[in-house]
């Protein structure tokens, strides 16, 4: 039997009603899953390609409803069109977007930003937040949660034997024994070194400027990034359009395409919804390995 993806259709501002109806429309999403998708249009009209909160909330209430119906296993996964995250704070939202909003809905602490891509994954340890207060934030305990949370799963992504993990960096050239920063001294060194006591593969911290590269190489399965655009940048540059955004760590399956609303292009029927068509082919495979490892 097919499993039921949820597909939320995004902040109706942006493209996301549109590439959630293009994607479910898909041959290929059709031959592997029973998309059903949850409308955001909102009880008032709100200007297209604007922020309004009129949109966040509809946003927000489609999410609901979606992880509401994956945790009782009316479908058996979550595809969520973009947010956007001003939207989300005009309505009043305390979220700054999914991630956050879809580990209190389910009960849970700890989860993770995950990006994937057939050459390479990244997992985030920090994400939507300042540069500034990035190395504040980069903690011995949440190094090593975040390297946990990713070797647990990364198994349903089709990776065998004992994850191969990598940790990017903070500082150029993963600090130079300290000429650069102590942040690699005193925090991600020490991480890893617990990470290893607890039977992980670790490898690092490498220097930012070549870990990525040697995880497309072929020599790790994931490589967690310190900061937001650390992490994405190469991903994007890889495969922007077909990378696919994973929670990790939630009880349920739950992913979204590469990009955000696309208010610039919102409404002219030209968005393409390829990211959004791989975001439910995964979330269809994940649910099936996720249900046979049960």
């Amino acid at each position: 039997m097919k499993p039921r993806i949820a597909i939320t259709a995004g902040d109706p501002a942006g493209i996301g009603p549109e590439i959630a109806a293009k994607a479910a429309d898909d041959w290929r999403v059709r031959a592997v899953c029973e998309p059903v998708i949850y409308d955001t249009t909102p009880p008032v009209a709100v200007p297209i390609g604007e922020v309004s909160p009129q949109a966040g909330r509809a946003a927000f209430e489609a999410i609901v409803r979606a992880v509401g119906d994956a945790k009782r296993g009316a479908v058996q996964a979550v595809a969520t069109a973009p947010v956007n995250k001003a939207a989300f704070a005009a309505a009043g939202l305390g979220w700054k977007g999914h991630t956050d909003l879809l580990a209190h809905l389910c009960g849970v602490s700890d989860v993770a930003m995950m990006f994937h891509s057939p050459k390479l994954r990244v997992v985030l340890a920090t994400v939507h937040v300042p540069l500034r207060d990035v190395p504040r934030l980069i903690t011995r305990d949440l190094i090593l949660t975040t390297l946990h949370i990713a070797a647990q799963e990364l198994p349903y992504f089709g990776v065998t034997g004992t994850p191969r993990l990598a940790v990017a960096g903070l500082n150029p050239h993963a600090g130079e024994g300290g000429l650069m920063g102590h942040e690699e001294i005193e925090v991600i060194v020490p991480a890893i070194r617990d990470a290893r006591h607890d039977g992980l593969n670790v490898t690092g911290p490498v220097p930012a400027d070549t870990v990525f590269v040697r995880a497309v190489r072929g020599e790790f399965d994931c490589v967690l990034a310190c900061y937001h655009d650390q992490g994405l940048t190469p991903i994007k540059l890889l495969a922007f359009g077909t990378a696919v955004n994973v929670t990790l760590g939630l009880p349920i399956v739950r992913t979204s395409p590469d990009h955000g609303t696309a208010f610039d292009i919102a409404g002219k029927g030209i968005a393409d919804p390829g990211s959004m068509v791989e975001s439910i082919l995964l979330a269809a495979e994940l649910a099936k390995r996720m249900e046979a490892a049960r």
